[in-house]
């Protein structure tokens, strides 16, 4: 239950971070909004990290945190961010969530988590949603450019999820999320004096957003996510993201009144049946000698 309310937690503040993104874009470029995003979530994961006992990376450890780092919250963010300055916040959300494909199969070989049958039927259920959202609901024409930005920030984020998931059965979640967002904090650096030249033109209320998306969707929502995908695989935590993108295109029609076709809908409870059927555990069938063992004394 813990697990599953984390990644609640995640989905909701993840949908909520394509329509800010989307809202900030007007005033902060691709790279500066990626470097304020996680120095702010840098700043408040590393409070937290040091307010309690540690436990440091071994050395074997630094390399899928640095590839955790770099493309998941590095490369990733500047890619979306990008994108979303060509793309309504639903459409990029639903590009993106070819992601929860990637990772399932790179969990499945490189994991050994293997393709359960109900893992397969909900993410091809799901993922058609997806493709049935993507092809009725923007309003939009959907440019060339960022269509590639989602897809290079999809294969960022597999990698990083399938990167991540052998930390956390050996470090915290919380250490582990805050070592990769500082890590991709640095990586954006190079864009630190056009941050501070944007920031310095920009509304209050646009900063914070700005901070609203170090605050929530980065440093609180991987922290969930981390929790929830060490209780669980990296396959079926990956489906769970399919609940981003109708979320998205709710929001965004609350707030930037980016309005979907009606098929969308359909799209999106096609994502929902995804996701359930994703969740679902097999079925433990009994063996007979089971059925004939003497009960413990």
């Amino acid at each position: 239950m813990l697990a599953a309310g984390a990644a609640v937690v995640t989905v909701v503040l993840w949908a909520s971070a394509f329509v800010a993104i989307r809202h900030v874009g007007h005033e902060f470029s691709a790279g500066a909004l990626s470097l304020g995003r996680l120095l702010v979530g840098s700043l408040l994961l590393g409070a937290m990290v040091f307010t309690r006992p540690r436990r440091w990376p071994a050395k074997g450890d630094w390399k899928p945190l640095l590839v955790c780092g770099l493309l998941w919250f590095g490369v990733y963010n500047v890619a979306l961010n990008a994108a979303e300055q060509r793309l309504d916040a639903g459409t990029a959300a639903m590009l993106v969530n070819v992601g929860p494909l990637l990772i399932a199969l790179l969990a499945g070989f490189l994991l050994g988590e293997g393709f359960p049958r109900q893992l397969v039927i909900g993410s091809v259920a799901a993922f058609g949603g997806v493709v049935l959202i993507g092809t009725s609901s923007s309003e939009g024409r959907a440019e060339t450019w960022g269509v590639v930005l989602c897809v290079a920030a999809a294969v960022s984020y597999a990698i990083g999820v399938v990167s991540q998931k052998p930390l956390l059965a050996r470090l915290p979640a919380l250490e582990v999320t805050w070592l990769a967002c500082t890590i991709g904090a640095i990586s954006c650096l190079p864009f630190a004096p056009t941050l501070i030249r944007e920031a310095g033109d920009a509304r209050p209320a646009t900063i914070w957003w700005v901070i609203f998306l170090g605050a929530f969707p980065t440093a609180l929502a991987f922290t969930t996510w981390a929790f929830a995908l060490a209780r669980t695989s990296a396959g079926r935590m990956g489906a769970t993201t399919y609940l981003v993108p109708p979320l998205t295109i709710f929001l965004g029609w609350l707030l930037l009144d980016e309005s979907p076709a009606p098929l969308a809908y359909a799209g999106g409870a096609l994502c929902l049946i995804g996701v359930a059927i994703s969740r679902l555990k097999p079925k433990r069938t009994a063996h007979p000698a089971d059925e004939t063992a003497p009960a413990p004394d």
